[in-house]
């Protein structure tokens, strides 16, 4: 991530703190300060993602947290969701982690396997800054720390004006040129609802949604399964338009004036986003306190915008701050709070499989 002026930074952030205080109820003044005042020298181990995603995490979250209290903060990687949900189940009740980051389909099935521990809302004061719907999940066993979030991309080059609305996939000017998500990813799922909204229907009532999504058929270049080929595609003017998809896709391309690659979460309709946890284990090592001190740290403003930055995800705090570079790509708090629909793991698990099959269908070669 590019520098932006960490001496202004940190006297802003010096400033905002002061007057932050001066607004908080004394309990959480105290809270906050008990947290970080007896951790030198304790260790916290951590299982994050081994992609850019637990790479940021490391960087934002791990090491300001280490830096802030003294704690020392151990961490294993692993492939994907499927892999951290494999390695905690396979410690059992060996005491492995005391933190995860994840997504909400694997921390509901650690918290239905019964692997996890319900946190204790009373020693996370930054929950305060975090709206009700982004608070917890996964049964009360996930606190909520980022907002996987789906946009339109554009090509800056064609398509001059930011879409306002999802219908902007069905017009004809763009056929050819444009491209949807691939069948088994969740953003298919989430397409299939919005179709179905525009065409009258709903969640409940799809046949609108797929009858909708027929009609662009033949005007589909591609199915974005390789997220590296879209953006070169985008590069060369092959596309104009497509999702729902994510930044977090091409993090690096994204940013680059060649690629012409623009996103927007302003449509008229909502953009969907999915809310990924932290959670703790069952069996765990560490100290509790600790381990709550941590999810508060990740829960900062700063922190915050900070890593919705590095990752292009959309921040659960409601006060954090995306620098100034970031802020093309990633939704702002008030867009969130407007404009953001969350995604129903549970309830779109039970309808998922027979809509990937039908999505195959209608966009099968």
């Amino acid at each position: 991530m590019q520098d932006f002026k960490p001496g202004r930074r940190q006297a802003m952030k010096a400033i905002g703190a002061t007057l932050a205080a001066s607004a908080l109820p004394m309990p959480f003044i105290q809270t906050a300060r008990a947290q970080t005042s007896s951790f030198a020298g304790k260790t916290l181990r951590l299982l994050t993602w081994s992609d850019d995603t637990g790479t940021a995490a490391l960087r934002n979250i791990a090491q300001t947290f280490s830096k802030a209290t003294g704690a020392k903060v151990i961490a294993d990687r692993a492939d994907g969701t499927s892999g951290m949900v494999a390695k905690v189940k396979a410690a059992g009740d060996r005491p492995t982690y005391d933190v995860i980051t994840l997504a909400g389909v694997g921390a509901s099935g650690l918290a239905d396997a019964g692997l996890l521990l319900q946190p204790d809302t009373s020693k996370l004061p930054n929950l305060k800054d975090v709206p009700a719907a982004y608070r917890s999940g996964a049964n009360g066993f996930g606190v909520g720390y980022l907002l996987w979030s789906d946009g339109l991309v554009y090509n800056t080059s064609t398509v001059k004006t930011p879409p306002a609305s999802y219908e902007a996939l069905w017009d004809p000017k763009y056929s050819g040129k444009i491209f949807l998500p691939p069948p088994e990813w969740a953003e298919a799922v989430d397409l299939t609802i919005i179709a179905a909204k525009l065409a009258g229907g709903s969640q409940q009532n799809i046949e609108p949604g797929f009858r909708k999504l027929a009609e662009l058929k033949d005007r589909v270049m591609t199915l974005g399964e390789n997220p590296n080929q879209v953006a070169d595609l985008f590069r060369t003017g092959s596309l104009d338009i497509g999702g729902i998809y994510s930044a977090a896709f091409f993090p690096e391309q994204i940013r680059k004036p060649e690629y012409n690659m623009g996103i927007t979460y302003g449509m008229k309709e909502g953009f969907a986003t999915q809310l990924m946890f932290t959670v703790i284990p069952k069996a765990h090592p560490g100290d509790l306190d600790l381990i709550h001190a941590f999810i508060n740290h990740s829960l900062d403003a700063g922190v915050q915008g900070r890593m919705a930055a590095d990752v292009l995800n959309g921040p659960v705090n409601g006060r954090a701050v995306i620098p100034a570079e970031s802020r093309a790509f990633v939704p702002s708090p008030k867009q969130i709070a407007e404009k953001a629909v969350l995604h129903d793991d549970k309830a779109l698990a039970a309808v998922q499989a027979a809509w990937i099959k039908r999505y195959t269908g209608l966009f099968a070669a």
